[in-house]
């Protein structure tokens, strides 16, 4: 029987690579969005796997959304909480909002997300959950005080659900990407994203299927001795 697999974000950039790269790995796919609705239909279209619109940072519509996913296409063995949005700014400039949207969207979601999945894994004995954090989260970024806070976040969550699920045979881990070539990237500064290239080793961005590749891999029965890590894919800019 088909494994089924949840992707938050799933529509574009690293999210769609990783859902394209689920379902061609034989996984039943479903993938979550939020406001781009020319995206997701594009995304549909293209891919024929199926789209949900929610909004990850709403504890209730996550709960309701994973009902609507598991009453049409199964229980969710594999979970991928990819979604996230930047608000960047420096902080004696951020306003509450900013702060609040960004650790709701990109760190609540990981929570919410992962709340509604992990008693039905506990109760098959199986289950995957990979988040999606960013190289930010490790070493920061200026300008990016909510955006780093959040995604650090994901790295403690991620060891602490690791400890809790492990005797029940769910793996939790964490993907650290560097910086990729994706729309979130491309809205960087020309000047800006030249600096950034500089400081990467070797010396271009990164793709969504070099995080694809990774999940994938995470996600396999094989990779059950494997929970709790956090994985580096940045080109060498950052070394842990």
């Amino acid at each position: 029987m088909k494994k089924i697999a949840l992707v938050t974000g799933g529509t574009r950039g690293i999210g769609a690579a990783i859902a394209v790269a689920l379902h061609s790995a034989g996984y039943d796919v479903a993938v979550t969005y939020h406001s781009n609705v020319d995206a997701a239909h594009a995304f549909r279209e293209s891919t024929s796997i199926p789209v949900f619109c929610w909004d990850v940072s709403d504890y209730t519509q996550c709960e309701e959304g994973i009902r609507i996913v598991e009453a049409e296409i199964g229980c969710i063995d594999v979970l991928v909480n990819n979604a996230g949005i930047t608000r960047d700014t420096v902080l004696h400039h951020m306003v509450p909002g900013q702060w609040m949207d960004v650790i709701n969207t990109n760190l609540g979601s990981v929570f919410n997300m992962s709340r509604n999945v992990i008693e039905g894994m506990r109760a098959r004995s199986f289950g995957r959950i990979i988040n999606i954090s960013s190289i930010n989260g490790e070493r920061g970024q200026m300008g990016q005080t909510n955006y780093a806070a959040a995604k650090a976040g994901i790295l403690g969550f991620t060891r602490s659900l690791a400890l809790e699920s492990a005797r029940k045979n769910i793996t939790v881990n964490a993907i650290a990407p560097g910086y990729c070539d994706t729309d979130m990237v491309s809205a960087i500064p020309q000047e800006a994203l030249e600096k950034i290239m500089a400081g990467i080793p070797v010396g271009h961005l990164g793709s969504g299927s070099d995080i694809a590749r990774l999940v994938v891999f995470l996600a396999d029965n094989s990779a059950g001795f494997i929970t709790g890590a956090t994985f580096d894919v940045n080109g060498g800019q950052f070394m842990a």
